[in-house]
């Protein structure tokens, strides 16, 4: 994968952290298929002194000998640059991929990045993961004040338009996943790839190491429900009725709540202004990538567009999903509806509050929705994403902070 406009970023959050002295470890926190290992790489080939790979993604998880292996031999490597331990040595970089796969990780990786700080090992650390509940549990129980974030979500449309030449259209249907930008000539092939190497394997391994699942296929058929109501709001006592389980409520909000931590579907919550009332309500299911969705739909790209209420969906959906993604640490996406009006998405950051009406061409009625949210909050004047609004381009080019400014 060619470096790209995401990739120059997402670097120049990382490079500059390797060539200044060691304080934390980087951990790159994100979904599969998106260019963590790639990005990784490429810091390495850029990097002054020795360095290590190793990936835990193997058959069998690891243990945590294995991640002490790997931390021996980036020792040994600084080593044969200099006076190994010695202040002032040659630095050094270990890179641990997937390295939630192994039990306790971070208890072993806090042990040995003390020893290193004690002995003045200039050793920098970089850790990749899929899983980001897992990640920041393993680093909020035992790296707290040790590690630095960088999250590399889904890529957006600015993206993949830059690194592929895509169109709006295009973005909209097949989603932002770079590693199979390259199959979507051949559709069968796309989706067989979307399907087998990216839903399957964090469905069946990355969502079932977040936490125990006593009902595996109902967390599938939530996954395959949410993606067909994708944009659409949808209580818990209908998503059962929907997927004809005896599951209850409480199981069906924490198999939502870990879908999304695997950065595949989520429920954003109703904007009350009122946190409590917020949490009780109805969610608003939101697939994070629309690849997602389209792999699973009996439809090609040209059927898909020329139908006007599953184009609604995934254009409602591609604005949620770059709202959800590319939103800063401290920002909220919710929706808002009151008996017949309704807003999409509700963007906040502290007292700043923007609500977001999509318009893809189906008929949807006026903007009362936009209006009555002004009559009941202060907020900032409303945006119109799409037909007499802001165009589907601009608005999925544009970071989600710049409309809060």
């Amino acid at each position: 994968m060619e470096t790209t406009s995401f990739a120059r970023a997402q670097l120049g959050q990382l490079a500059p952290r390797l060539s200044a002295p060691r304080r934390f470890l980087q951990i790159l926190a994100g979904p599969r298929q998106v260019g963590k290992t790639t990005l990784a790489r490429q810091a390495m080939a850029g990097f002054a002194g020795a360095s290590h790979y190793a990936s835990a993604d193997l058959p069998a998880a690891p243990d945590t000998e294995w991640i002490m292996r790997q931390w021996q031999q980036a020792r040994r490597a600084m080593g044969a640059m200099g006076a190994l331990g010695t202040v002032g040595a040659e630095p050094g970089l270990l890179v641990l991929d997937e390295v939630q796969k192994v039990p306790r990780w971070s208890e072993v990786i806090k042990m040995l990045w003390d020893e290193d700080s004690h002995a003045g090992r200039n050793l920098h650390v970089v850790l990749l993961g899929s899983s980001q509940f897992l990640m920041q549990q393993g680093l909020a129980e035992s790296l707290a004040g040790r590690f630095e974030l960088i999250r590399v979500p889904h890529w957006s449309y600015a993206e993949m338009r830059s690194a592929f030449g895509w169109t709006v259209d295009q973005y909209i249907y097949f989603g932002g996943y770079p590693g199979a930008a390259i199959l979507i000539g051949d559709e069968f092939r796309w989706k067989s790839h979307i399907l087998d190497a990216i839903i399957e394997p964090t469905l069946s391994r990355d969502v079932l190491q977040l936490a125990r699942i006593d009902k595996p296929a109902l967390l599938r058929r939530l996954f395959v429900l949410g993606c067909n109501y994708s944009g659409q709001i949808l209580s818990y006592q209908k998503m059962i009725g929907q997927l004809q389980d005896v599951g209850n409520t409480t199981t069906l909000a924490h198999y939502l709540s870990l879908l999304g931590a695997a950065w595949m579907l989520t429920g954003i919550d109703k904007f009350a202004g009122e946190l409590a009332r917020s949490r009780a309500s109805s969610p608003k299911l939101l697939a994070l990538n629309t690849a997602l969705m389209s792999a699973q739909l009996p439809h090609d790209f040209a059927r898909a567009r020329a139908d006007g209420e599953l184009w609604g969906r995934l254009v409602e959906s591609s604005v949620g999903a770059h709202l959800a993604n590319a939103a800063l640490p401290g920002m909220t996406l919710s929706y808002w509806r009151e008996r017949n009006c309704e807003v999409d998405y509700i963007l906040a950051h502290g007292d700043r509050v923007l609500p977001i009406e999509v318009k893809s061409g189906r008929s949807k009625g006026a903007l009362t929705g936009l209006n009555e949210f002004a009559r009941g909050f202060s907020a900032l004047p409303g945006i119109v994403v799409g037909t007499g609004g802001v165009s589907l381009e601009t608005f999925l080019s544009t970071p989600p902070a710049n409309w809060l400014a």
